[in-house]
């Protein structure tokens, strides 16, 4: 068993489409690819290393059966950013509960965090699921995520609707 962690999750919700700020594209080369039903062990590797410092759990505790199944329905759309061919960070929305659409997970790995990247994910990764026509886009974040998680959404648009604390074990 893994240490306890306590944190204060909060819920956001966005009910119509934003007008969104000004959005600089990334330097360099850069492409934004869905990851058409990607296989189980990519996933894990942007999953875990994003992940890594900020406790996600959830995903790593899945059987790679089980993950498949979440990553793989055709439902839910993985998209990656790659800078100078590399991975630099996802996001994933999740259609199975329309008219309700979620924005699961969005993260930077650890060497493009800062460099207004995720800004750039997080315009994206709105478009694309307003693209979708929900009527509601949700997305939570916690106390353990990167700190200026919680006010990006709201300066893109996120509203809070609820607030939860929960214990988390580690790995």
């Amino acid at each position: 068993m893994g240490e306890r962690h306590r944190t204060i999750v909060t819920h956001l919700e966005m009910l119509a489409e934003p007008k969104l700020p000004h959005i600089p594209r990334p330097r360099g080369k850069y492409a934004l690819l869905r990851a058409d039903k990607p296989p189980v062990h990519f996933y894990r590797y942007l999953y875990n290393t994003i992940g890594e410092s900020y406790l996600w759990v959830n995903r790593r505790r899945l059987s790679d059966a089980a993950l498949a199944v979440a990553i793989q329905d055709e439902r839910v759309e993985i998209y990656v950013l790659y800078v100078n061919g590399a991975p630099a960070g996802f996001f994933e929305l999740d259609f199975r509960h329309m008219p309700r659409a979620d924005l699961n997970f969005l993260g930077m790995m650890p060497e493009h965090i800062g460099m207004g990247l995720g800004k750039f994910l997080l315009g994206e990764a709105i478009t694309m699921a307003w693209a979708h026509r929900p009527n509601r886009l949700i997305v939570q974040t916690c106390t353990l995520d990167h700190p200026s998680a919680l006010p990006l959404y709201q300066k893109f648009g996120f509203n809070p609707c609820g607030q939860e604390v929960v214990e988390l074990e580690g790995l």
